[in-house]
């Protein structure tokens, strides 16, 4: 697998945290405990950085470069789907047009609830 190290360092942010999850099915998801990971065509947050999500706090532990061809049914389960057929398809009517490609790299951002 080519996940990249999280001590390697990662290069510049594409975007902020808080465009990380903006999407209101995939927001239920993280709130129900569904969604423990999203991908995005850039990096959106650094290691240890909080996300808010409807005044709960999130903390992103792993950030790592991935292609779509290494995408596994458990990789679909931490973003909330059954397997990566159903991610896949989620994802290509978000962004109608858009071409699956197995090489095409992603960035995985995990994360975590805060406890209070």
């Amino acid at each position: 697998m080519t996940n990249q190290n999280e001590t390697n360092a990662l290069p510049p942010k594409t975007c902020t945290i808080e465009r990380l999850i903006t999407q209101v099915e995939d927001i239920e998801k993280v709130l129900n405990g569904q969604k423990t990971a999203t991908r995005r065509n850039g990096r959106y947050a650094d290691i240890g950085e909080v996300m808010s999500l409807q005044n709960r706090q999130y903390v992103v532990e792993r950030v790592y470069s991935q292609s779509l061809g290494e995408l596994t049914d458990e990789d679909a389960r931490q973003e909330g789907y059954t397997n990566v057929e159903e991610y896949k398809q989620s994802i290509l009517s978000i962004h109608p047009g858009m071409p699956w490609l197995p090489k095409m790299r992603v960035w995985v951002h995990e994360f975590r609830p805060i406890q209070d």
